[in-house]
């Protein structure tokens, strides 16, 4: 696809007041801080208020990027947000974010695929811009994971925190900006098993049965996890680098998924990087799904991690097996 005309021309993100620590864990569950810090390279994580629901902590990343770029909600020609905890099952939690947002000319509509969902609803959103069916998208990402982790698995219980990230996609080009130069997305069938909420759907409804056995909340094979997301994440960073005609030593800026620090460790060490060239939030946030991404490429422009010019890599892996690569440059003189 030809991304000529496509710009991220803002990004922002949306975290909870309350902070969950390592700390409060050993009073939950049979863990320490030290263990947690060593697995995962998590110290805190964010959880919604108790009136909070997804479309919330979307609407509240997506002001601030409306703000940013100075843009109405009027001029929205698409909503686009990935989750995968929704605030009810009908209608999509993107036609609640139109609403509270008042976006009243954009077709809103909802992608589920898991953690690596900014980067799929970037490509759905690029898609649209490029074949010219609109000007402007608000792609967003935003899970409350606190509701679907289940507090009595020790395992899990201490990987995921809640937030959201919204990014502007348009055709104009502003003072901010970056422009898409490639982007791949992929689902490996074969780890579809790997990371599972099983209760709540048509397959198996809520039902006495299902509450008692916890199948409404998040369900993983860590280790074949971690072997799916080091291949997969590798695989996808190289074939998103060769589409942009660059190699990784001419990456400024690496964002990967913030999911655990051996990850993005194994996954640094394989593409040969500098611990310099990556950007890392994991410790204040913990696994955030798919803000994950947006949420730390936020923090790095806040930074100045990212300097004019810079070519910037994220890749992303989740549940179905799904993997996003992208690279964007940041816009410099001569854009």
């Amino acid at each position: 696809m030809n991304f000529d005309d496509v710009w991220i021309n803002a990004i922002s993100y949306y975290t909870p007041e309350r902070i969950l620590t390592n700390q409060d864990f050993e009073r939950i569950v049979d863990t320490t801080d030290s263990w947690i810090t060593q697995r995962t390279g998590i110290k805190e994580r964010r959880i919604a208020a108790d009136n909070q629901a997804t479309s919330d902590l979307a609407v509240a990343a997506g002001r601030r990027a409306l703000e940013q770029a100075q843009v109405s909600p009027e001029e929205i020609d698409f909503i686009i947000l990935a989750t995968f905890t929704p605030d009810m099952p009908l209608p999509a939690a993107a036609c609640l974010v139109q609403m509270k947002l008042g976006a009243t000319r954009a077709a809103a509509f909802d992608v589920s695929a898991s953690c690596s969902g900014f980067l799929y609803g970037l490509s759905v959103a690029s898609g649209l811009i490029a074949s010219k069916q609109g000007k402007k998208a608000l792609v967003l990402a935003a899970d409350i994971l606190s509701r679907v982790t289940d507090y009595q698995d020790r395992r899990t219980c201490v990987l995921f925190g809640d937030g959201a990230c919204a990014a502007l996609v348009q055709t104009k080009k502003t003072g901010f900006g970056f422009k898409l130069v490639s982007l791949k997305i992929k689902t490996e069938p074969s780890g579809f098993d790997l990371l599972t909420i099983p209760g709540g759907g048509s397959k198996q409804p809520p039902s006495s049965y299902t509450l008692k056995q916890r199948l409404h909340y998040v369900k993983m094979n860590g280790n074949k996890v971690y072997s799916f997301a080091v291949r997969g994440m590798y695989e996808f960073a190289m074939s998103a680098l060769h589409d942009a005609g660059i190699q990784p030593k001419d990456i400024g800026l690496f964002v990967p998924h913030q999911a655990n620090s051996r990850i993005i460790h194994s996954v640094r060490l394989r593409l040969g990087l500098s611990e310099k060239q990556v950007y890392i939030n994991l410790p204040r946030y913990g696994n955030t799904s798919a803000a994950s991404v947006g949420i730390a490429l936020a923090e790095a422009i806040s930074e100045q991690r990212v300097q004019s010019g810079d070519y910037v890599l994220m890749v992303t892996f989740g549940g179905g097996f799904t993997l996003a690569g992208a690279v964007l440059k940041a816009k410099d003189s001569n854009d």
